[in-house]
């Protein structure tokens, strides 16, 4: 063979190999740190479902029950969620455990704000700890809130609080409304406390030429509890489209009243839109500054369905 046909391949091939080294080192980095991001996502699922587990058995420990009992309670309801040293620290002195503090208001669950990676397989979380009384339990909403920080560590490959820190007690000066059959939340003040649900139906008419239907749905009205037929006052209108329906709408296939502008979106969820219909407000009825800003304030939180089947 040529000397310089031979000198030219060997060069071909040297270069091919150079090529397929560099290219596996480059992606070495790559895939490592892949693997590091989607460990960091598992433990952060982990630290979070046995901090939601653990916010669960608070209301089972009464802080008021004799010495011996309330010892007892600890080691059976929290012995599987904290580590061995924490649960010897409670043991030996109660007066910063988490609980119930009386008959009511009690600790319904922790509320995760953020998970934050302090070293490896440490976690800080950052939580509320919500409570709520009977009332609560049936109409929604929450009677106190308490701020608490766990520090969340692997012990004998298991995830377990190993530190808790209690804030105080923060007021709550709102309510919530929550709707099942739709999938939505509304937070309103305090003062609405006693407030009633009005159904309705909004009607749509299709727009000549277009390729749309005349349209109904839902309608529902949260009443202030001092509205009375003498002194009327500004009710909280909300319509519920379903995903069709809006985009049927935004097309401009049907239209809704006389008004020159549609509803307005306040929130959504995988299966319906809940809007607050235009002019909803035209007659200036007393309370009709209070709900324009209760609206500023985003209060309608519309739940998916996973969060749906936990209700």
């Amino acid at each position: 063979m040529n000397k310089n046909l031979l000198l030219v391949l060997v060069l071909l091939l040297s270069v091919s190999l150079f090529g397929c080294t560099n290219e596996s080192n480059e992606a070495q980095p790559i895939k490592e740190a892949e693997h590091s991001q989607q460990t960091d996502e598992a433990d952060k699922e982990a630290v979070a479902s046995l901090v939601e587990s653990f916010g669960s058995k608070l209301q089972n420990l009464s802080l008021q029950a004799p010495q011996d009992i309330l010892n007892k309670s600890i080691q059976e309801n929290y012995s599987d969620y904290v580590s061995p040293a924490l649960l010897a620290e409670w043991l030996s002195d109660p007066q910063n455990v988490p609980g119930r503090t009386g008959s009511s208001p009690w600790p319904d669950r922790i509320e995760i704000l953020t998970i934050n990676k302090l070293l490896e397989n440490t976690y800080e979380v950052q939580g509320e700890i919500i409570e709520i009384s009977s009332m609560e339990s049936v109409s929604g909403g929450v009677a106190a809130k308490r701020p608490i920080t766990l520090e969340v560590k692997k012990v004998e490959n298991r995830w377990l609080i190993d530190a808790v820190t209690l804030g105080a007690y923060q007021e709550n000066n709102t309510i919530v409304y929550k709707n099942t059959e739709y999938g939505f939340n509304f937070s309103l003040p305090k003062s609405w406390q006693g407030y009633s649900i009005l159904t309705d139906t909004w009607e749509g008419f299709a727009v000549e030429g277009s390729q749309g239907d005349d349209q109904t749905g839902p309608q529902i009205s949260i009443r202030h509890p001092q509205w009375t037929s003498q002194n009327q006052r500004q009710d909280i209108p909300i319509m519920i489209f379903s995903l069709a329906q809006w985009e049927s709408l935004q097309r401009e296939q049907f239209h809704i009243g006389a008004a020159p502008v549609g509803p307005s979106e306040l929130g959504r969820n995988t299966r319906y839109v809940f809007a607050l219909p235009a002019r909803y407000n035209y007659a200036f009825p007393t309370g009709y500054e209070e709900v324009v800003n209760i609206l500023k304030s985003d209060p309608l939180q519309a739940i998916d369905d996973k969060q749906m089947d936990k209700l």
